[in-house]
């Protein structure tokens, strides 16, 4: 079958347009969000982090979940534990300003291990690890894999479980051909993602509200580059592939104290498969009633205190 010349010239300036339309809304993200910290290489790649508080302190490591960025916890978390903790808050390797040597992604094993390789730079030896959603899922694999380093999980709204059912606003990313991921991360994904960016965060957010400053000071804006998306698709076909694995090595491998805060309204991950569930591998559980899933913006001050009190706990 062969297409005529006038359909494939249309095509190629389709695919042009696009693209300069997505490097345009990627120039456009870096500028609204300028990089605010520092970037240390590690094998695999190099992450970007903020360091925050006094350097004697106990070391809170603050993990964020899927298409996010270290914002997420600088938007209100960071300066409600700063005083008190060394806090330091990492962009996913292939999130926000990390960048990974491969394209495509790590699994969630290979991102704790390059986050500990991180720590392990800035000789940070005994951390407490919080994670909020699939940072949750990175945390618990960095305590499977270093619990001589790994001082106690404080895990908001984490992906402690498979998932049974896919969130409507997350049904796009199930794309396992490198080459589409990318043929889609440079041309339609983020004309596409900034269209439907109220409908998404108000799923994310329900049912509370997304407040109007997220897109900037969340970081959100940084999520309509093609990078993110790339990460974002490797990140979603991870969960599929690596949790059964993960989950399978809870029972005998987890062995750090902590504890897991759910808003109990969560509409993307729930509480009771996720969180109530860990208490069979001594992680205490509790939930907020009427909160949903983006508890680190819209109920900081519950969590900065619910992570004081699992940082209480820690193995010294």
């Amino acid at each position: 079958m062969t297409f005529p010349i006038y359909v494939i010239l249309a095509g190629l300036v389709l695919f042009w347009l696009t693209n300069l339309w997505t490097r345009s809304l990627a120039r456009d993200a870096q500028m609204r969000v300028p990089q605010p910290g520092q970037i240390q290489k590690v094998r695999g790649g190099a992450l970007h982090y903020v360091d925050l508080g006094p350097r004697e302190a106990q070391t809170l490591v603050l993990i964020h979940g899927i298409s996010g960025q270290l914002q997420h916890f600088t938007y209100a978390l960071t300066g409600l534990l700063a005083q008190d903790y060394r806090v330091i808050a990492v962009d996913r390797p292939g999130c926000g300003y990390s960048v990974l040597d491969a394209g495509d992604g790590a699994p969630l094993g290979e991102q704790g291990r390059m986050i500990g390789d991180l720590l392990d730079s800035l000789g940070v030896e005994n951390a407490v690890l919080v994670g909020h959603s699939l940072g949750g899922a990175v945390a618990l694999s960095m305590a499977l894999d270093r619990p001589d380093k790994t001082a106690a999980l404080a895990l908001l709204c984490p992906l402690t479980q498979e998932q049974p059912d896919t969130p409507d606003m997350f049904k796009g990313l199930e794309i396992r051909s490198s080459f589409l991921r990318h043929l889609i991360a440079n041309t339609i994904a983020g004309p596409i993602g900034k269209r439907t960016a109220d409908k998404v965060l108000a799923e994310a957010f329900s049912p509370e509200t997304c407040p109007p400053d997220f897109m900037d000071k969340a970081g959100a804006v940084l999520g309509l580059r093609p990078s993110a998306f790339v990460t974002a698709t490797s990140d979603f076909c991870a969960i599929k592939d690596q949790m059964p694995q993960q989950v399978a090595r809870y029972g005998t491998g987890l062995k750090v104290p902590g504890g897991i805060l759910y808003g109990a309204d969560d509409n993307l991950l729930a509480p009771d498969l996720h969180g109530q569930s860990m208490t069979a591998h001594g992680l205490n559980f509790e939930n907020l009633p009427g909160r949903g899933h983006m508890i680190p913006i819209t109920a900081p001050e519950d969590c900065a205190a619910f992570i004081r009190r699992m940082a209480g706990k820690a193995v010294a």
